[in-house]
């Protein structure tokens, strides 16, 4: 009898897309019987997915990264995003040091320019020139490579792809030739998994290009939101799919202000999601007729989610609020959807715990700040065993 092959895609997002996908991935681990994230068949990561797609594939549940992310309960590695991301002062002082020589074409193009009549020519092209003197990259995220490199070299994880039980892609684009890239497939499983994690999470502009190989690669959302099709070429049967990023779409009065009025990031941002989501929507529909065989399943928020829209991703307290919200968000649609969701699981080996899905107690985090992470070997070795109870507690609640 086939055994079905589950697989999990998850886009990108930052930060903030990080910590929703926590939280929906959550509400899937303890709501679907049958249903072991850390235990899938085929990852795929993009972005802030790949991130948490490289945990997963290495065992890591997602309650445990709810502890070790959102609530910073290890003392040993802090992923505490505020800290581990510093200016690219590399980068700058390589520019700094083309300052002289961008500033000797600047005053020539200025005098050919009152030579030849053509001012308006000479400024677009000194425009050009000043321009070259901006940095790749604003932000280096070498110190988070760093952090991710020290969790996968624990004993029972791995940092290298060919050392997993299960098939790991993380999505890049590969710079020069605008072309996606699956680290971990044919020739690029050599690559370290933080530092493909790094490469895929690379958001133009703000973090510099990674450089593997003797290429340059950037963000892997740059080609597509999901890349669930690498899934359905590894031979998947069913696709979970996590997209963090919507457009906001609700009544006129539902936000404080117009996005117009809110700065040009609240404009960006929603150009952003709206770019993904239609792009997204177009891929989801091909896979219906290129692999009608399989299933794929899209958890998202909804459009009128004002709470997902506005955090503030930097802000520990924003971070639990907005990973709680997903979590109970995800819950309320596999409920909403259980007519539909029931009959597609179940060819799967999977199913709904109703009763779990309508029990209002069940709560994610802790209320109120997070609780302080206990000191000294006794108190780390006491940690542990209650997280090991913890994930205990979680295994027996998948069970029929």
């Amino acid at each position: 009898m086939h055994r079905p092959r589950l697989a999990l895609a998850l886009a990108g997002g930052g930060f903030l897309g990080a910590a929703y996908e926590l939280g929906a991935l959550a509400a899937l681990d303890e709501s679907v019987v049958g249903l072991e994230l850390a235990a899938l068949d085929i990852y795929v990561g993009v972005s802030a997915g790949a991130f948490l797609a490289a945990g997963l594939a290495n065992g890591l549940s997602p309650h445990a990264m709810v502890r070790l992310f959102i609530e910073s309960e290890d003392a040993d590695i802090p992923f505490d995003p505020a800290t581990l991301l510093r200016p690219a002062w590399t980068e700058l002082g390589e520019r700094i040091g083309q300052v002289p020589t961008i500033l000797t074409g600047l005053i020539e193009e200025a005098r050919r320019g009152l030579r030849s009549g053509g001012t308006g020519q000479a400024a677009w092209r000194m425009l050009s020139r000043a321009a070259s003197i901006l940095p790749t990259g604003l932000v280096d995220a070498e110190p988070a490579e760093i952090k991710l490199a020290q969790l996968f070299s624990r004993p029972g994880f791995s940092n290298h792809f060919d050392q997993l039980r299960a098939c790991l892609r993380i999505v890049a684009t590969d710079l020069d030739r605008g072309e996606a890239v699956a680290f971990g497939g044919h020739g690029l499983h050599e690559v370290p998994i933080s530092r493909a994690v790094r490469a895929s999470s690379a958001v133009p502009g703000l973090f510099a290009p990674v450089r593997i190989q003797g290429k340059w690669f950037v963000d892997g959302a740059l080609n597509k939101t999901l890349h669930a099709s690498i899934a359905l070429h590894e031979g998947a049967d069913l696709v979970l799919c996590i997209n963090p990023l919507v457009p906001y779409s609700a009544g006129e009065d539902t936000l404080p202000s117009p996005i117009a009025q809110r700065g040009m990031g609240a404009v960006l941002s929603q150009s952003v999601r709206t770019a993904i989501r239609s792009r997204m929507t177009v891929g989801l529909e091909k896979y219906r007729s290129t692999h009608p065989d399989a299933d794929v399943v899209l958890f998202e928020p909804r459009r009128d989610d004002a709470l997902t829209f506005l955090t503030r991703i930097f802000s520990v307290s924003s971070r639990r609020g907005l990973c709680e919200h997903a979590y109970q968000q995800t819950r309320q649609d596999l409920l909403a959807r259980a007519q539909t969701l029931g009959p597609l699981l179940a060819r799967h080996g999977l199913k709904l715990n109703l009763a779990r899905l309508t029990d209002p107690s069940r709560r994610l985090l802790h209320p109120g700040p997070p609780r302080p992470a206990p000191r000294g070997a006794l108190a780390r070795t006491l940690r542990r065993l209650d997280h090991t109870l913890d994930d205990l507690q979680q295994a027996l609640n998948r069970r029929p």
